[in-house]
């Protein structure tokens, strides 16, 4: 996993069973996903049912929305609302705090 660089009592969080290397902390209303990319990930044009919010801890997502590039470093937070086609890209190693909130 390339996510070693989280502190031993992160990783021994349970993993995400995703299209991406995560550990996760999950209750009723939100799940939390503490996750790593490494440098050439690309994720296909998707959507989530949940509203996601995101803050990049290391290196730099490419967000992809209605066919716009937007760039986030650490300390930079995003935003997709629920059922937002979306794609991402790292052109670096690349680590965040994801929080995808439930539907009420």
């Amino acid at each position: 996993m390339t996510s070693d660089h989280f502190p031993d009592r992160i990783q021994s969080l349970p993993r995400y069973a995703g299209r991406f290397e995560a550990f996760q902390i999950a209750n009723p209303d939100v799940d939390v996903l503490l996750a790593s990319y490494p440098a050439g990930t690309a994720i296909e044009p998707h959507t989530h049912d949940t509203e996601n919010c995101g803050v990049i801890t290391q290196g730099e997502l490419i967000l992809i929305t209605d066919g716009q590039e937007q760039r986030y470093k650490p300390g930079d937070w995003y935003h997709l609302p629920p059922n937002q086609v979306h794609a991402a890209r790292f052109e670096v190693a690349t680590s965040e705090i994801e929080f995808w909130f439930k539907s009420s």
